[in-house]
């Protein structure tokens, strides 16, 4: 059955999908390369291999300009301290933080995708559950006491 669309509306179409964009080649290209760095640690002990990790998240949010870095060092210390156990990691080249391996909760500022908030998501091993219909992500342009407890509220039921 022949197009309903054009052939101008179909290469218009065509010219707008170019695959993925050049902030998310750099995602990827971030996460091949905290893979590479992980793997190059194999003969550490875990302990070693924690530290290590939590280093390059701390490095990473060093790098991040000041709004998202204000932030991102705030939100690092709410999770830190609320979930102790969570290990801090880089996931896609963004301050993430894990269990058993698995990241439960990560940080994204603003300026990794040219977005106009930083994001603060929670994965599918975060027991967020409420009913049929949770939010897994929050948007984060800047924080009060009320959004820093709330943050450490949410954390701590994401590891219960």
């Amino acid at each position: 059955m022949p197009s309903a669309k054009s052939p101008a509306e179909e290469s218009a179409v065509t010219e707008k999908y170019d695959g993925f964009s050049a902030e998310e080649r750099a995602a990827m290209k971030d996460h091949a390369r905290d893979q590479k760095k992980a793997a190059g640690r194999r003969g550490a002990t875990r302990a070693e291999k924690e530290a290590a990790e939590a280093q390059d998240v701390l490095a990473k949010i060093a790098e991040m300009p000041e709004a998202d870095r204000v932030l991102a060092e705030r939100i690092h210390e709410i999770i830190t301290t609320a979930a102790p156990d969570l290990a801090p990691k880089l996931w896609y080249g963004m301050p993430a933080y894990a269990r058993n391996g698995k990241v439960v909760c990560h940080f994204q500022s603003a300026e990794k995708f040219k977005s106009r908030y930083a994001t603060l998501g929670f994965s599918d091993q975060a027991a967020l559950d409420d009913g049929a219909v949770w939010a897994t992500s929050y948007a984060v342009k800047e924080l009060t006491a009320a959004d820093e407890e709330r943050i450490g509220a949410l954390v701590k039921k994401a590891v219960s």
